[in-house]
């Protein structure tokens, strides 16, 4: 009888999320990583599949354009999913083992320029109560460097408007302290006073945005929202919310903030992961150089 992934991917979402303790967004990830290399190996049988076609997989994702993070994504999702399979003896030995990830460094994180920041946050968003939270949620998004599952996730007792910081809880279930200005504070303060409410109606939540049912604002949902108003200020750039996360960090070290302060606000526990935006400051200065200098 043939044994495939799809058949045992139900018992390691299980294992991950119940007894790993995983998120739901890395479970989902996970899932979404492993029918995908189920799909290119056509539902062969667990013990048919060999490390050349998982690295022929991984070739496969590299020439279709993916980055180097999203494949180590896969990398890890398929390695956990095989060192499963070995513990409950499906196989007998695991064909990702000594499988290298692809340098992550390889490609700088895409950032907006200061002028672009400026014209997607001072876009006119509208003066309904959805327009208004869209507007705080932006300012917000690049004030404070959030991950989008952070900024969505936000509670009304996570921010302090008087001493102006908020709590975050990021990747690891690690909870941090973020500063926020004076100008993402205002917008805030105008939205929990002239829109949220109008977006609750009479319902209650402790999320701090919500949508018109009064619902939780989903990560797709405001995704779609920042693309709308991007493509309205004219930004041509394909850019992601993480994009504000990118360009937050590269602005401040561009404006000679403390690599290590960076790291706390952006919740990295490796600083290498953050000095990488000290290349895009570098790459940045050589284009600077090359196009200004008289004999570049």
């Amino acid at each position: 009888m043939i044994r495939t992934l799809e058949q045992n991917l139900p018992k390691f979402l299980n294992y991950i999320s119940v007894e790993k303790g995983l998120s739901r967004n890395t479970v989902e990830s996970y899932e979404r990583d492993i029918k995908k290399f189920n799909s290119y190996s056509k539902d062969k049988d667990l013990s048919d599949i060999t490390k050349k076609e998982i690295i022929q997989f991984l070739s496969h994702l590299n020439s279709n354009g993916l980055s180097p993070t999203t494949i180590s994504r896969n990398i890890v999702a398929l390695r956990s999913f095989y060192r499963f399979l070995v513990s409950e003896k499906e196989i007998a030995s695991d064909p990702t083992e000594n499988l290298e990830s692809p340098k992550k460094w390889n490609r700088l994180p895409k950032t907006l320029t200061y002028d672009e920041i400026d014209r997607l946050i001072n876009h006119n968003k509208g003066n309904d109560s959805s327009g208004i939270r869209d507007d705080a949620m932006i300012e917000l998004l690049y004030a404070c460097g959030l991950r989008v599952s952070e900024l969505v996730s936000l509670k009304i007792n996570n921010i302090n408007l008087d001493t102006g910081f908020l709590i975050t809880i990021g990747k690891g279930k690690k909870e941090r302290i973020v500063p926020v200005g004076e100008i993402a504070l205002n917008k805030i303060r105008r939205y929990l006073f002239s829109g949220r409410a109008g977006l609750l109606k009479d319902k209650r939540s402790d999320y701090l945005f919500v949508t018109w049912s009064g619902t939780l604002m989903t990560r797709q949902g405001f995704w779609k929202l920042i693309k709308k108003y991007a493509k309205e200020a004219g930004i041509k750039k394909t850019f992601s919310p993480h994009t504000l996360r990118h360009s937050f960090a590269t602005h401040l070290l561009d404006n000679g903030a403390d690599l290590r302060a960076v790291q706390m606000m952006l919740g990295h526990s490796d600083i290498s992961t953050t000095q990488i935006y000290t290349h895009v400051s570098r790459e940045r200065l050589k284009k600077v150089h090359k196009e200004y200098h008289p004999r570049r």
